[in-house]
């Protein structure tokens, strides 16, 4: 089909917010080029389980290319014609499963050699409809929060390597009423601005006390049920023998929420944590990993102004059938091992909230309880200082968040 020929009920299959979007712009879809429209059809298919910050990206996209002329249309778009490469994807249904026909295209532009042009195509027209419609601010500074828990130890381990050129090094840090401070103070954050999904807390264990309900929380103990029955479908596949890693990406991707006992009020919030275990490798299996890649799909995603990290300690690593099985002793733990991952994790989080608006006035604090070491960054926080201590948590935010 092509997308001169779409009509209303061709998006029949689409939930309800999504089918409504699409047909209030279905003029303006049936001048695309196929490789532009599947693009779009990718997101929009799920519209209905996206974050605010996701449907803004779209719906500025379609402000964008509705206020330009028919000349300006067909200027901004003829990039993505490719039209020596449709006759091999005609078989495919890009509005009904638009991931199938732009995994087929992305094979023929690689073999094509075309990758790198499509790469050029797609930049610029991100970089103009970013101009006429630039990324909003945060509505309050974002602050992100990496604790690493008391289980993770390594004696000997220079902490924070990575970030500690980047804003204060503080040597002692007293840790009394230090996660208490920590959870009041994101709980009084999300209260005092009410934003949708704009505050998160993500447990590498169980939440240790029943969080505000402000709070988007997602936690490793949480989903044990889920992770269990994600890991027994992976199985299936390898157990089978036939099956290749296609097969597994597949049957991750179809999985659905329903099946997996994850279906809730808040189908948003159920679809992401569905995407964590779907999507991340390892977050199935690895505790550290599943903090690090939630907080990532957290950040980009949902853009919060909130984040509050707890790496626990993670099972050692055995071989990939004992964990996908289960046979391994999963109370084995690895404290060092846990305590790299979660030194990572901390820097890869800064690095992905540089990402976002706002990011000279974010905020980074990272605190291992085991060592009693800490690091802040921030625009109140001098790059590459030490700070002796002991300061308590309270002090640490009045001084330089």
């Amino acid at each position: 089909m092509l997308p001169s020929q779409l009509n209303s009920q061709s998006f029949r299959s689409y939930p309800p917010q999504a089918r409504t979007l699409v047909v209030q712009h279905l003029a303006l879809l049936r001048r695309m080029p196929v490789v532009f429209a599947a693009l779009l059809m990718r997101e929009i298919s799920g519209y209905d389980w996206l974050f605010p910050a996701e449907r803004r990206v779209l719906d500025d996209q379609f402000s964008y290319l509705g206020g330009l002329s028919s000349a300006d249309l067909d200027h901004c778009l003829q990039g993505f014609t490719f039209s020596s490469l449709l006759p091999g994807l005609q078989h495919l249904d890009w509005v009904r499963r638009p991931e199938e026909f732009l995994e087929a295209f992305t094979a023929a532009l690689w073999s094509s050699h075309q990758i790198d042009m499509f790469r050029s195509v797609a930049m610029a027209y991100t970089q103009s409809w970013r101009r006429a419609f630039p990324e909003p601010q945060p509505p309050v500074p974002r602050l992100a929060i990496a604790v690493l828990g008391s289980g993770l130890q390594a004696p000997g381990y220079p902490l924070f390597r990575k970030l500690r050129p980047h804003g204060v090094f503080i040597q002692s840090v007293d840790p009394t009423g230090a996660w208490p401070f920590l959870l009041e103070t994101v709980s009084a954050r999300a209260a005092q601005h009410n934003i949708e999904y704009g505050h998160w807390y993500v447990d590498g264990a169980k939440a240790p006390s029943a969080p505000a309900v402000q709070l988007n929380t997602v936690s490793w103990g949480e989903l044990a049920p889920v992770r269990a029955a994600m890991l027994k479908r992976m199985e299936s596949v390898i157990g089978s023998g036939h099956g290749g890693p296609e097969e597994l990406r597949t049957l991750m991707a179809e999985t659905t929420t329903k099946e997996v006992g994850l279906a809730g009020q808040d189908e948003v919030l159920s679809r992401f944590k569905l995407s964590i275990l779907a999507e991340g490798s390892g977050t199935q299996i690895f505790s550290t990993t599943f903090v690090q890649w939630t907080a990532r799909e957290a950040l980009r995603r949902a853009q919060p102004c909130t984040l509050l990290l707890r790496f626990a300690p993670r099972q050692r690593q055995l071989p990939m059938n004992e964990l996908l099985a289960g046979t391994g002793d999963r109370n084995a733990q690895d404290p060092r091992g846990s305590l790299i991952d979660a030194d990572m994790g901390a820097y890869y989080t800064w690095i992905d909230q540089q990402r976002l608006t706002g990011a000279s006035q974010a905020s980074l604090v990272a605190w291992s309880e085991a060592h009693g070491q800490a690091v802040v960054i921030g625009s109140t926080a001098p790059r590459g200082a030490v700070a002796a201590g002991p300061l308590t948590m309270r002090q640490i935010f009045a001084q330089l968040v």
